[in-house]
């Protein structure tokens, strides 16, 4: 190990036991000692990376997740000034933010392996905090928020919410999905709590005091970012000169060396990761439609014959998906630790399963106005559907990523899986606000809505087709041979609980 700079380093390399062991499988001037870090699944350290990442998720996506009620009083403003196309600009900010956070993730993956997660982590804290900021003095200029709050929030946010993802991966690894499950529920914790502070300010004090309350919140991402001190190996560039012939390496293009050296390929070699990646931005194309329109959706129906009961229970709805969202994120985090699930890439199962009862829950919510007196308890019921498996969802990233691309890939696993995913997100809530202004309903926005998260789900069924691969799209280790190693960085892409 390197020598310790600072008590936090200290502190953190004190959470990690350290295995030194003779390797005798490699050729004889590469057969010195290595060392190779267990996560230590718990530890004071390891609790406070955790709490840390829990604050994150909450404010990232607290913020995220309750536009649909800045949403509404956005559109009344510029509905009252005469503008026709109010839903879908209003809409835009919203998906400028999820669209921002998720785009940069690949980017921020490479970024934080060269200048470290905590750095990373730090710089989008200031970078959020300005852009709240700056939100609140310009609340009342559409186009200044489409930077502000859409670019500049989201943008911060990604290079915070990557971070805090991979960063679990170096602290805990059997409690790896409980430690997910935990850390995720923080934005249901928010959202729970967002959805009926929000709701207060706005109606009683408007807009700026709302964006000023999200940057002292934003402020606290920079705080949380100071505790994320990776304990693992920094990933090394793969070196695969032994295979090659000198006139082979003469003629490498410099471009192509620089590009190895900033992106792990092996996990773009990794045929499950390909097809992953893929089927899950397939299924975002309606996810965050519910997050941004719901509230409107519901107001329009609507839930109460007072217009400020109807606004009241219109935003309520957003709780119940935050609470159940929380719930299911613990459940289905604890469920994909035991070792039937974690193992042989069950996990994936869980998310299919997730994907579908999304879908069918979007599509649902239009039956509502068919229950008449009972339509809020009808939206109350899929929305607590949704939030379930929208917990299951969310959880099964990162333990996902970690199995099929192992620890050195996981970090630009997920970062370039967010980054595919930014469009569909951005997207889906403008397209739903078109439909909105034109057809006068939500009937067709919602239908819509639903499909992608069927199709996507279907589509990840080839994961389970492709056999397992090791690095460099070779066969998968053998089990015994896996079991020697209590952490194999480099040679095992499927790590297997302890």
């Amino acid at each position: 190990m390197g020598e310790r700079h600072t008590p936090l380093e200290a502190a953190a390399e004190q959470n990690a036991l350290i295995v030194k062991s003779e390797n005798n499988r490699v050729p004889e001037e590469n057969t010195k000692r290595e060392e190779e870090i267990i996560p230590p699944d718990g530890g004071p350290w390891a609790w406070l990376v955790l709490f840390s990442c829990f604050l994150c998720n909450g404010i990232i996506f607290g913020i995220i997740n309750t536009f649909g009620i800045l949403f509404v009083k956005l559109r009344k403003d510029l509905e009252e000034n005469g503008d026709t196309d109010a839903a879908f600009k209003c809409s835009l900010v919203g998906s400028l933010t999820i669209g921002s956070t998720f785009f940069l993730s690949a980017m921020v993956g490479i970024i934080a392996d060269k200048i470290g997660l905590r750095r990373t982590a730090i710089i989008g804290g200031v970078i959020a905090t300005v852009g709240m900021a700056l939100s609140s003095f310009f609340y009342y200029k559409i186009e200044v928020l489409y930077f502000t709050y859409g670019l500049m929030f989201g943008t911060g946010s990604s290079l915070v919410y990557s971070p805090s993802l991979t960063i679990l991966g170096h602290y805990f690894r059997r409690r790896l999905g409980l430690a997910n499950g935990i850390v995720t529920a923080g934005s249901s914790v928010a959202t729970i709590s967002f959805s009926f502070i929000n709701q207060h300010i706005l109606s009683n004090h408007g807009l700026m005091p709302c964006l000023i309350m999200f940057t002292a919140l934003t402020c606290v991402l920079i705080l949380c970012a100071c505790t994320f001190i990776p304990v693992l190996p920094a990933r090394m560039p793969a070196n695969n000169t032994s295979a090659r012939s000198p006139s082979h390496n003469q003629q490498q293009s410099k471009a192509k060396e620089l590009f190895e050296k900033l992106v792990y390929t092996d996990n773009w070699r990794n045929k499950k990761y390909v097809i992953w990646a893929l089927a899950i931005p397939c299924a975002l194309f309606g996810y965050f439609v519910p997050y941004v329109h719901l509230v409107q959706f519901a107001k329009n129906l609507p839930l109460d014959g007072n217009a400020a009961a109807n606004e009241e229970k219109a935003a309520s709805l957003m709780a119940c998906i935050g609470v159940t969202s929380g719930i299911g994120r613990l459940v289905f985090g604890k469920l994909s630790d035991v070792e039937k699930i974690a193992r042989n890439g069950n996990r994936i199962i869980l998310q299919q399963i997730a994907f579908v009862s999304i879908g069918l829950c979007t599509m649902l919510m239009t039956a509502a106005p068919y229950f008449d007196q009972y339509r809020y308890q009808v939206l109350m019921l899929i929305c607590c559907l949704m939030g379930i498996f929208d917990g299951c969802f969310i959880t099964m990233l990162g333990p996902i990523a970690f199995d099929i691309c192992g620890p050195a890939g996981a970090g630009q696993g997920i970062g370039f899986l967010l980054t595919l995913c930014s469009l569909p997100l951005t997207v889906g809530p403008p397209i739903a606000g078109i439909i909105y202004d034109y057809s006068g309903n939500y009937f067709g926005a919602f239908l819509g809505a639903g499909i992608s998260p069927l199709v996507g789900a279907a589509l990840m069924t080839a994961v389970r087709l492709v056999p397992s691969q090791g690095k460099n799209g070779s066969p998968a280790m053998p089990e015994k041979e896996k079991s020697r190693s209590p952490l194999m960085i480099e040679d095992d892409n499927l790590p297997q609980p302890a």
